[in-house]
């Protein structure tokens, strides 16, 4: 008689991976409560780690080119030797520039579920 318990393992593992597939996408909220490690509280069964987490632009700091135009306001100031006339400075260019957008503690979070369940995208902080 043929050993069918193989077979059975291949079967049962397709059909897992077909019902985590059929499962949709849904969007949850969670609360940072760690940043280094990352964790963050969905519920009270389910608290998600940096392995599960996939994190937008939204919420990372990060560096990108800005094109700056501007003049500084008119000053002067100082005293005897020190004293200087009233001016100002033209800035132009192309400037690297932070944005400060990283998640701390007790950040709300909008997250949406991957289908199948096992990563999530961190989208946005609510508020």
């Amino acid at each position: 008689m043929p050993d069918y318990t193989g077979l059975a393992k291949v079967i049962k593992q397709a059909a897992q991976d077909a019902a985590d597939a059929s499962k949709p996408a849904g969007v949850c909220f969670g609360k940072v409560i760690s940043t280094s490690p990352l964790q963050i509280h969905v519920d009270q069964k389910l608290d998600l780690g940096p392995a599960q987490l996939v994190l937008t632009r939204n919420v990372t700091d990060y560096d990108t080119a800005m094109t700056a135009e501007w003049e500084t306001e008119l000053t002067q100031g100082g005293q005897g030797e020190g004293a200087y006339d009233s001016h100002k400075h033209r800035i132009t260019g192309i400037k690297l520039v932070t944005i400060h957008n990283g998640l701390a503690v007790g950040d709300q979070v909008i997250l949406l579920q991957q289908q199948g369940g096992q990563k999530y995208i961190v989208l946005d902080k609510v508020g």
